[in-house]
């Protein structure tokens, strides 16, 4: 069985493939995210997913590698992570009584051979309608700047929220477990399996 190594130092993504009770290693990808003119969501998380896993496998040729990458569209424009208060404040108070689209990336590199699969998620949140004061306080708990969307909902976040909808709610937090399962069973492995 390969060795699974994830391209990624977020202690998010971290966290949920920890879930899976399966040792891995993180590592951190050099990867320019720098969008391209006109890229769409979609293309700009699978492309930046791939190149994660991809800039890792010439330093780890035996594993399977996961690459990950998100961002959401609020009134159509994809939006990353905010980095700071101010950016923060602005996307949540776009998002207020809107619906906001979370596109992730996700990658399985198979170092080995070189190939690949890799797909796109989808989850939308419906945001309350939110007071300014609402959003202040909120992004003075949780000081979520590191996160595309301005929330973490596995906390105070889902305060935020009016309705969630998609298949697997870790996609909101950054790693799509059930979609990568599925990616990981037809590379032979099962955490349920023994």
């Amino acid at each position: 069985m390969k060795s699974i190594i994830l391209a990624s130092t977020s202690p998010y993504r971290q966290q949920l493939l920890k879930k899976l009770g399966v040792p891995f290693l993180a590592v951190a990808p050099n990867v320019d995210e720098t969008p391209i003119l006109n890229e769409s969501a979609e293309a700009l998380v699978t492309r930046l997913a791939h190149a994660k896993a991809h800039a890792i496998s010439e330093q780890h040729q035996q594993h399977l590698i996961i690459g990950s990458d998100q961002v959401c569209v609020i009134n159509g424009k994809i939006v990353g992570k905010p980095l700071n208060y101010d950016n923060a404040f602005k996307q949540l108070k776009q998002a207020s009584a809107s619906k906001v689209t979370f596109y992730t990336g996700l990658c399985l590199l198979d170092s080995a051979t070189g190939s690949y699969n890799v797909q796109c998620e989808l989850f939308n949140v419906y945001f309350r309608a939110l007071s300014d004061h609402e959003i202040d306080t909120y992004l003075r708990k949780e000081e979520p700047y590191q996160c595309a969307g301005s929330f973490k909902s596995e906390g105070l976040g889902i305060a935020l929220f009016d309705k969630l909808e998609g298949r697997d709610p870790n996609t909101l937090i950054g790693l799509p477990l059930i979609l990568l399962l599925d990616m990981l069973r037809h590379h032979g492995f099962n955490p349920l399996s023994d």
